[in-house]
């Protein structure tokens, strides 16, 4: 079984659901209210564990009720949570908007993830035992940079997801192996609207690049190779929240099992289209007989 550390954000996710989102300054009815475990961080580690892998979760959650769901959801997705400190304060919110197309809005409070700004003993050593560390942009970027280097000084893979969206300081990218933005982060990372040309844009600073899609699917390029397109299974979607994060978690379980990227990608595609039939962030992730089935 492959390791997979992820250092990362860990909230609750506040949902509403709507018919169609409001505009600025209007106020709809929604239908449902949830509150479910989330986090990309922690949606990342649920989909790895979910999908076959042994993880473990780095980073932080309030002393508030929601800091104590939050741990007990990722123990129980079988996540190791040894390396999960508590801080004093409130827990990470996302207050998301999901509409009857599936779509969604978020906003995002940091919370005890905004005191993660570097790393505690330990996260080293449990970082330098892993096959890959995965890692976001919802903890401090000077915390995700300190991953990476270290990842870089153990020789272990890092997979950065770049969102939110941000300019990424020269450092974190010289350590990233693997960055997976989505196709709207792509365009924002380089100004470039096209997929395959923001793709060869990031080249330049990382050797390999996933750019997710959406229903389209997602593209492969690394250095020196051919990009490849790999399309996604056509399914109606209920909610896309976690959609990518799910694509993440599975996509790092299939390479660090030494799938070739074309297989893993179908693969990881197959478990981001399970989840968007389903409502919620962990809640809709699957299980690996269940991708392997799809």
């Amino acid at each position: 079984m492959t390791h997979i550390a992820v250092l990362g954000s860990t909230n609750m996710d506040l949902v509403a659901y709507v018919s169609r989102a409001p505009k600025l300054g209007e106020t709809v009815t929604g239908r449902e209210f949830r509150t479910i475990p989330g986090g990309k961080g922690a949606n990342q580690a649920v989909a790895a564990a979910r999908a076959g892998a042994e993880v473990s979760m780095i980073g932080a959650v309030g002393s508030d009720e929601f800091g104590t769901r939050l741990r007990a959801g990722l123990t129980a997705a079988g996540v190791d949570t040894d390396l999960l400190r508590t801080v004093d304060g409130p827990s990470g919110t996302a207050h998301i908007v999901v509409d009857d197309e599936g779509s969604n809005a978020i906003v995002v409070i940091p919370g005890a993830n905004g005191t993660v700004t570097s790393l505690s003993p330990g996260d080293e050593t449990l970082i330098a035992t892993a096959h890959a560390l995965l890692l976001q942009l919802e903890l401090p970027l000077s915390a995700v940079t300190a991953g990476a280097e270290a990842a870089r000084r153990h020789g272990v893979r890092t997979i950065l997801t770049p969102a939110p969206a941000q300019p990424l300081p020269p450092e974190l990218l010289a350590a990233t192996d693997l960055v997976v933005p989505n196709e709207h982060e792509a365009a924002a990372l380089t100004g470039l609207a096209d997929p395959h040309a923001a793709a060869e844009e990031l080249l330049r600073h990382v050797p390999e690049v996933v750019v997710t899609l959406g229903a389209s699917g997602s593209l492969y390029a690394a250095r020196g190779a051919a990009p490849v397109t790999v399309p996604a299974p056509r399914v109606k979607a209920v909610d896309t929240t976690a959609a990518g994060d799910t694509f993440v978690g599975a996509l790092a379980v299939a390479l660090t099992e030494g799938r070739p990227v074309p297989d893993a990608l179908t693969w990881a595609s197959s478990a981001a289209a399970l989840s968007v039939q389903r409502p919620g962030a962990t809640s809709s992730m699957p299980y690996r007989t269940e991708i392997d089935a799809l």
